[in-house]
C-alpha cells in the first residue's frame, strides 16, 4: 500500500503533466489560473463573432451575418470550464475511461 508521501508525489507527477505550466508556477510561488479557467481564446472567438454578427446586420449581409452567429456560438462553448467532463473524457472509474493505476 502506498504510504501517504508516495500518493502525494503520484499526485504532484500527475499535477505536472497536466498543466506543467501552472505546475511551475506554483512551485515557483507565483499561481496562475488552471488551463480551464484560461479563457483569452474564448473571449477573441466571441469578439469576432459578435464583430461579424453586426457588420452582417448593419450592411445587410446574410452570410456575413450567419458567420457571426455561428462563430459566436462556437465560441460560448469554450466558457464552459468542464466541457470534456461531460462525456466522460478525465473522470476516473467512469464506463469506457480506462483506468490509469
Amino acid at each position: 500500500m502506498p504510504t501517504y508521501d508516495e500518493k502525494l508525489r503520484a499526485l504532484e507527477e500527475q499535477f505536472h503533466r497536466d498543466d506543467p505550466g501552472f505546475a511551475t508556477a506554483m512551485a515557483d510561488g507565483t499561481p496562475r489560473s488552471p488551463r480551464e479557467y484560461r479563457r483569452r481564446n474564448a473571449w477573441l472567438c466571441m469578439a469576432f463573432g459578435l464583430t461579424a454578427l453586426s457588420m452582417g446586420i448593419g450592411i445587410g449581409h446574410g452570410l456575413l451575418t450567419a458567420t457571426g452567429l455561428v462563430v459566436s456560438g462556437a465560441a460560448a462553448h469554450l466558457f464552459d470550464p468542464q466541457r470534456g467532463r461531460r462525456h466522460g473524457k478525465n473522470i476516473p472509474n467512469t464506463p469506457g475511461n480506462p483506468r490509469t493505476d
